[in-house]
């Protein structure tokens, strides 16, 4: 092209050409700045104080979860926390019986065993007062005719059992004076509150 057809042709866009320019050099600076200001902030390396170390908890979680293994998790973790840390629940679980049996809005605690079943599994529990397997009744789960087959436990008992739930620990039956001293002694090792 000669320089007769392209004057005519930049004094008629003019505007536009201006503008084009006066952006790219507005972006341009906007980059220098943001460069330049990203290499001046320092690089700020972060490490857990002990207090920090120190509120982590250790659990196992073990059966039917993807996962299983003993994991740290923050010490205000919840029983759903835990799970989640092994990967939550496998397929082959008895989503049925978690429901039931685990309360996973509750607060872990370090050393905290968590073990899920399998579909079909029967569970022995382990009581947490003597540490031996075998059957246990939960008092916040068990149901009424459950509780009737405990040694000293007739309907009557079974229902203020039920009534007076949720229970923190077993011995919260005595502290609410639900069973006296001597049935408490004949049961403690046969429930839990877990």
């Amino acid at each position: 092209m000669d320089s007769e057809k392209i004057y005519p042709l930049i004094r008629q866009n003019i505007l536009p050409i201006a503008l084009g320019v006066f952006g790219l050099m507005l972006v341009a600076v906007g980059l220098i700045q943001f460069i330049g200001k990203r290499q001046s902030e320092p690089t700020i390396v972060l490490e857990k104080s002990e207090e920090e170390n120190r509120q982590e908890i250790v659990v196992d979680i073990e059966g039917a979860v993807v996962s299983p293994g003993v994991y740290r998790i923050s010490a205000d973790s919840r029983i759903v926390d835990a799970l989640a840390a092994a990967g939550g629940l496998s397929d082959i679980a008895d989503r049925d019986w978690v429901e039931k049996n685990i309360n996973l809005a509750k607060k872990a605690t370090d050393g905290l065993k968590i073990y899920i079943p399998r579909e079909g599994e029967q569970i022995l529990s382990v009581s947490s007062q003597t540490g031996q397997a075998g059957p246990v009744l939960n008092i916040n789960t068990a149901g009424k005719s459950d509780l009737e087959s405990l040694p000293g436990i007739g309907p009557v008992t079974a229902q203020k059992i039920i009534d007076g739930r949720p229970y923190t620990q077993i011995e919260d039956l005595l502290n609410r004076k639900i069973v006296g001293q001597a049935t408490f002694e004949k049961i403690k090792e046969k429930i839990s509150a877990d």
